[in-house]
């Protein structure tokens, strides 16, 4: 008895590189503004760098905007001092029609001046992050609230590459990679210079750098960068003074300031004016994963 025939549905177009299926969202620009986009490692310490870098941009004299696109909404918890609601929350609240909201029922002011929005996310297994960002540049852009930044800068969850997570990168100039001096979290790092490299075919979107966080050293991720072309741009040392700004609801700009701390507080504007000033577009080559075992693992 012949086996009877099996039918496959063709599979939706590939705009993004090799392999990439993803769902078509709203083409959306954001103009006038630098945007850039922060990746890492879950718990590698993206919130605390996005915030204290939005705030060495307002220490310069610029109009910002974070975006936290991560579920638990904590991305401008330093800035706020409190977790503010999220965008999809406000949505649900007058049943998903946009037009009944205000300003000021999802963006918050917090530390000098900073503008901030929690984009939030749909409950687990339910839906595509991707949707919930563009939903909130969206709604932005209905509110003319992009037209008078300077930077919008962009907090992503973890280390998700899929198609969702990495629809910042539809809005970002330059993609940033937070990382620690160690294997997991390099590894992670290699996967997102996939990511970003994919969308790169695309859209405007470049590597800008690593930030080293955490890291007393950087001998592992220098060995990475030489291997693969992509360079640290600053580097926050591990300082419980940074660990404990968390706790109190504070920037490094409004802790103590002692030595250690003016220390990191002058890397974070010497990497918001390098930023600002622009940087050239790395364009790195990811390894293989056994690649990254035999140059960092174990031997």
């Amino acid at each position: 008895m012949n086996a009877p025939a099996t039918h496959f549905r063709p599979l939706p177009t590939r705009p993004d590189g090799e392999g990439s299926v993803q769902v078509k969202m709203d083409d959306l620009k954001i103009e006038g503004a630098k945007v850039f986009a922060v990746y890492g490692k879950g718990g590698i310490g993206k919130s605390t760098t996005s915030s204290n870098l939005s705030a060495a941009f307002s220490k310069l004299g610029r109009r910002v905007l974070q975006i936290g696109c991560d579920p638990k909404h904590d991305s401008t918890f330093t800035l706020t001092k409190r977790l503010v609601p999220t965008v999809i929350d406000v949505l649900e609240s007058v049943d998903f029609h946009s037009e009944e909201l205000r300003p000021e029922d999802f963006v918050y002011t917090g530390f000098n001046g900073v503008m901030c929005v929690e984009a939030g996310g749909p409950p687990a297994g339910t839906g595509c992050g991707g949707y919930v960002v563009g939903q909130t540049v969206k709604l932005l852009k209905e509110h003319h609230l992009l037209e008078d930044t300077d930077v919008v800068i962009f907090d992503v969850l973890g280390d998700v590459v899929c198609g969702g997570f990495a629809a910042p990168l539809q809005h970002a100039n330059r993609a940033l990679i937070v990382t620690a001096n160690d294997f997991d979290s390099i590894f992670a790092m290699n996967r997102i210079v996939g990511a970003i490299q994919a969308k790169s075919k695309n859209y405007a979107v470049r590597l800008g750098g690593v930030i080293a966080n955490r890291s007393n050293a950087t001998d592992q991720i220098d060995k990475f960068n030489d291997r693969t072309g992509l360079r640290t741009m600053a580097r926050f040392p591990d300082l419980d003074a940074i660990r404990q700004s968390r706790l109190r609801k504070a920037t490094l700009f409004e802790m103590d300031d002692s030595p250690e701390v003016a220390a990191v507080q002058e890397e974070y504007l010497r990497l918001a004016e390098a930023l600002w000033q622009g940087t050239e577009p790395l364009a790195p080559a990811p390894l293989r994963d056994r690649e990254i075992f035999d140059l960092l693992g174990f031997h």
